[in-house]
């Protein structure tokens, strides 16, 4: 498990866990979790814990049939005691917010993905909620980098493919503004609780996949989104740090 290092940011906000403003919470990849999947990650970011499943099969949507190429999808749900209250399975379909982050984790992912080279097949990464303390979406892309990783590499072995698809990493981050204070990694208690709040999502080559970034009371200035995608930034290079050491294992 790690714990990153702060940053020398000044104690402008105590933080409920005690981190300093520009510190991830501490977190940690535990690839090949599920036993009988084709790739899976459990990752745990401070209380927020997140099982990523790959699951690969011959078929694609039937508007990619006959186009040669394969396609990434994701399904996203948060088990019913996963947060303070329970909620609702989502038995007949995803509810609305469930829908969004599912589509953004499947788009995040096909960016990455070289899929004109897998045939038509379709890798469905399965992201479920055990605990959430914030930053649900972010974990799941992070940790279905992993398990994507060894869903190609399964398909290597399977020679269904002649090397693994993926270009580069990616992984994701929120970050916001708290009592005037700018924040890495925001826990439920803060994000509950901020003024603006942002999920950023990038590549290892540092390039922006998608900025989900809103203004819940006061609007914000351009230099403080820089600075907002700067901390992001750093926090996301620390988590595909971790990614890239896990997978060399």
């Amino acid at each position: 498990m790690l714990l990153p290092d702060g940053g020398g940011y000044p104690h402008a906000l105590m933080r409920p866990d005690g981190r300093q403003p520009d510190q991830l919470r501490p977190f940690e990849l535990i690839r090949g979790f599920a036993k009988f999947a084709e790739g899976s990650c459990l990752i745990k970011i401070g209380e927020t814990h997140m099982l990523v499943t790959a699951t690969v099969e011959d078929r694609v949507p039937p508007f990619m049939k006959g186009k040669g190429s394969g396609w990434i999808t994701a399904e996203y749900s948060m088990l019913p005691r996963s947060g303070r209250q329970r909620n609702q399975r989502d038995l007949m379909k995803p509810n609305g917010r469930s829908m969004e982050i599912q589509r953004l984790i499947g788009r995040a992912m096909r960016t990455v993905v070289d899929m004109e080279n897998m045939g038509e097949r379709t890798v469905t990464l399965d992201c479920d909620a055990i605990q959430a303390d914030g930053g649900t979406r972010c974990a799941a892309i992070t940790g279905a980098y992993v398990a994507l990783y060894d869903a190609f590499e399964w398909m290597l072995k399977q020679r269904m493919l002649r090397r693994n698809l993926l270009r580069e990493p990616i992984a994701a981050v929120s970050v916001g503004i708290v009592a005037g204070s700018e924040l890495l990694d925001l826990n439920y208690e803060e994000d509950s609780r901020a003024h603006t709040d942002m999920n950023v999502v990038m590549t290892g080559s540092g390039k922006f996949v998608e900025i989900q970034g809103t203004a819940e009371r006061e609007p914000f200035a351009a230099d403080t989104l820089g600075r907002l995608l700067k901390l992001a930034k750093k926090g996301i290079d620390e988590l595909i740090a971790e990614q890239e050491r896990v997978l060399q294992a």
